[in-house]
């Protein structure tokens, strides 16, 4: 095929389209089996979302990803695929589920995209994906340019380009480059202001969340290798109290979680952002070495998960911060306004007092229990659950629901049937509880409505979840009755 036919192909492809796509009317381009190879190279950098036009998720992360799109402009292209279209492209670089985000290198595959899909999750992901994996830093204004950021930064030392261990350190950087910006110096004297003398890495924590209680530098002591340089970041990038942020909530929440919730903003306010956190850090000192993690965040950017979890809107605490823990099996624990109210350090030291020994009780929500509940079908909230769906003594058929789920009210006078049934049994009961407005215990997986689970005596642990197409029998009042 000569060259003149390839382009004659591609004009009529790029004409053929939607007037949209073409124009640049919109910052994410629309690609094709046609033209996604010859438009795919022009750029060093592109982030590809491949999609299918039903998908729920899809849909969700489409004005997401185009204000991303608006913000790397000049940066990154952003463009997206219909797999529904275009199977052949789609194909090819392995999408088997939706929405797919890949990075494109002058359109070679060169990673997934494995980041926070909100605009600005996208959008800080991707601007550490232009440049260089590492910015070569020449002297001490270069390496102090670059480490005045509002992210942590990694610096490799060495004392020369020929360094034998320039090469790993270079590799990790391309690794983990949409993490953590990484620069190097090939000569000792740029670093010597922060006492190096040999080869080795820097940690800078960014300026603004200096303190007295940690140093703001710290210096990585081991063989330069990949798995320890990611080890050294994880280990020591955080601190002591981190700003927890939609992007990086779920790397601290791996551990169990202290959150002080705040007016935090360190765009306008350092000052005012580090007055509470000074407070948090004084006591996280105290604690180190525990089982523990410290972190501050923007009320504001968890306001939905503080409602849902919590029923706590922005104004509730005033000026106080709302102080949570957190576990790394979900558990959680609301710490009253009062005990940080005046910024009292003993009074939050002594509430982690209480944790550590475990005397608090969890934070559960849960609607308030009935005062009459005699109905064949029983009434459980979260806070009640335990006493009727735990009962060592009686089989138990609960349902998860929600109040305007079409197909829970479909069921509702056929399970009210089987309840009144079986209600003679005193053994058996048949329950349902709003997952809506209660939280759901551990060891119940409930991702849609309704769901039915039977927890049968002797195996409370274990409880079974109903799959109509199995056909599963449930030994309900020592019958054999198919729901």
């Amino acid at each position: 095929m000569t060259a003149a036919v390839v382009f004659s192909a591609v004009t009529l492809a790029l004409l053929s389209r939607p007037p949209s796509a073409v124009s640049g009317r919109r910052d994410v381009v629309e690609l094709g089996d046609a033209d996604f190879d010859y438009l795919a190279t022009e750029h060093e950098t592109m982030l590809v979302k491949f999609y299918a036009p039903w998908c729920g998720h899809c849909k969700k992360l489409a004005p997401e990803f185009e204000k991303a799109a608006n913000k790397l402009k000049g940066l990154v292209k952003l463009a997206k695929v219909d797999c529904t279209a275009n199977s052949e492209t789609c194909g090819r670089f392995g999408v088997t589920g939706y929405p797919t985000l890949k990075i494109f290198r002058y359109g070679k595959d060169s990673a997934s995209y494995d980041g926070p899909r909100t605009a600005d999750g996208i959008y800080e992901v991707m601007r550490r994906q232009t440049g260089p994996d590492s910015v070569h830093l020449k002297s001490k204004e270069d390496l102090q340019g670059f480490v005045n950021n509002y992210d942590a930064s990694i610096v490799g030392v060495f004392p020369s380009s020929d360094s034998a261990r320039l090469p790993e350190f270079l590799k990790a950087a391309g690794l983990l480059r949409d993490q953590f910006r990484f620069a190097h110096i090939t000569d000792l004297q740029v670093a010597e202001d922060h006492n190096v003398n040999s080869e080795t890495v820097l940690l800078f924590r960014p300026p603004r969340l200096a303190n007295a209680f940690e140093d703001s530098v710290v210096v990585f002591k081991d063989y330069l290798t990949i798995s320890s340089l990611r080890r050294f970041i994880r280990d020591h990038l955080y601190g002591l109290c981190p700003h927890m942020t939609l992007e990086n909530r779920d790397r601290l929440r791996v551990r169990d979680l202290l959150t002080a919730y705040y007016d935090l903003d360190y765009h306008h306010n350092v000052r005012g952002s580090n007055y509470w956190r000074n407070r948090v850090m004084k006591v996280a000192s105290k604690y180190s070495g525990r089982s523990l993690m410290f972190s501050v965040a923007n009320k504001k950017d968890f306001l939905v998960e503080l409602e849902e979890d919590y029923d706590l809107g922005t104004s509730d605490a005033g000026d106080l911060p709302f102080v949570t823990i957190r576990t790394k099996l979900g558990t959680e624990i609301l710490i009253p306004v009062s005990t940080v109210s005046g910024g009292t350090v003993r009074s939050l030291e002594r509430f982690l007092d209480d944790y550590f020994a475990g005397r608090l009780k969890q934070y559960i929500k849960s609607e308030p229990i009935p005062e009459k509940n005699s109905a064949a079908v029983k009434v459980v909230v979260a806070e009640s659950f335990n006493e009727i769906v735990n009962d060592p003594h009686k089989d138990v058929l609960i349902q998860f629901y929600s109040p305007s789920c079409p197909h829970c009210k479909k069921l509702e006078p056929i399970y009210r049937e089987l309840a009144e049934t079986l209600y003679s049994y005193p053994r058996t009961v048949i329950a349902k509880m709003n997952a809506v407005d209660n939280d759901i215990p551990l060891g119940y997986d409930v991702q849609g409505y309704p769901t039915i689970y039977f927890a049968p005596v002797g195996k409370k642990d274990n409880p079974i979840r109903y799959q109509r197409e199995s056909s599963y029998n449930l030994n309900l009042g020592g019958s054999r009755d198919e729901l």
